[in-house]
């Protein structure tokens, strides 16, 4: 009866050498992507959980900010050969996906041949990603839920890993399409990139208007990094995390019953089954990056923004009031891990 508590011991004994070595490696990625990208840890800390957890990031911010930098710095820190599209009006799909052209041989025959578009890769950063059309939008799609695509009636995969980190710009929304439901929740997170501070700022002017510019420097590999997802997903989680992230994603659905009276009245749609497995995800990754070995509810209440602000929608009636929903998700969250929704 010794040997199953023996083996449970030994793999406990394994699962924590994995995850120790690898906050060390995450630790030396974040300080390679810092050389470059200064300040904003918050910023960072949420594209490199982006991830580890094997999903797509949504940059919000006003131009100027660094999105771009980052995601050029991520795929050479991280191992990943990466692609830039810029969206535009006139962009189609066949631009993002590849299309077939018709070939003459040597001997005279003609065929088809596939051209892959830039999608094919492991890291693709799909620049103001509201300015195309939404049937050019779509072609992402597929993309995102499956890692591959199909184009003339034939499955293509994608890079292995691969990963759309997408930006928008927040203020600018004439001549844009906005992301439909569908595409948004299919980003694991919405991370919003603000105004560096004074300190930060500073930095930044010093440091990019000399006559060198700080390098990043690869710390993982493409295999690497698979092998990091797979452990994030082996990270224990206390029941109390699961049900606090069950009643936080139910307590946003308007029509479910009991919930309270503030979101019946200001939310229109709330999130779905993908909200809480994103959650499940992401407080693994943030306790990996503060170097422990499992989540706490703490990760609950600070993911719990990034993971659900693109996932719903206020109602008119809540619009016209000026209710903030970047509010009501903290509040919410607040209340919860306090018990003050226990009920």
């Amino acid at each position: 009866m010794s040997e199953p508590v023996n083996d449970a011991a030994a793999n406990g004994t394994e699962l924590l050498a994995e995850i120790e070595a690898l906050e060390q490696k995450l630790q030396l990625a974040r300080a390679s992507i810092t050389r470059r990208f200064i300040g904003q840890e918050r910023v960072v800390d949420l594209t490199l959980a982006t991830l580890l957890c094997g999903g797509h990031g949504l940059l919000v911010g006003l131009p100027g900010l660094g999105k771009t930098r980052l995601v050029e710095t991520l795929s050479t820190v991280m191992g990943l050969a990466g692609n830039r599209v810029q969206f535009t009006p006139d962009l189609m799909p066949a631009d993002i996906l590849g299309s077939e052209v018709l070939d003459t041989g040597e001997d005279g025959r003609r065929s088809f041949r596939f051209l892959p578009g830039p999608v094919f890769c492991q890291l693709l950063m799909a620049d103001e990603i509201n300015r195309a059309s939404p049937r050019t939008q779509s072609a992402l799609l597929q993309a995102m839920q499956e890692r591959q695509v199909t184009v003339a009636g034939q499955d293509r995969p994608l890079g292995q890993p691969f990963h759309v980190l997408a930006t928008q710009n927040p203020i600018e929304q004439e001549g844009t399409y906005p992301l439909p439901e569908a595409q948004l929740d299919r980003f694991l997170f919405q991370i919003d990139v603000p105004y560096p501070d004074r300190e930060t700022e500073r930095d930044i002017l010093l440091t990019t208007t000399g006559t060198e510019d700080a390098h990043a420097e690869q710390v993982f590999t493409a295999a690497e990094l698979t092998a990091a997802q797979t452990l994030l997903r082996r990270m224990p989680v206390g029941e109390s995390v699961v049900e606090m992230i069950l009643d936080l994603v139910r307590s946003f659905r308007p029509d479910e019953p009991g919930v309270s009276e503030r979101v019946a009245q200001t939310v229109a749609w709330g999130p779905g089954p993908r909200a809480a497995q994103s959650l499940m995800l992401a407080v693994r990754a943030r306790a990996l990056l503060q170097s422990r070995l499992s989540p706490s509810t703490d990760d609950v209440l600070d993911m719990a923004l990034p993971v659900l602000s693109h996932r719903m929608q206020l109602s008119f009636a809540a619009r016209a009031r000026g209710d903030n929903l970047a509010d009501l998700i903290q509040s919410t969250a607040r209340e919860l891990k306090s018990g003050g929704l226990a009920a």
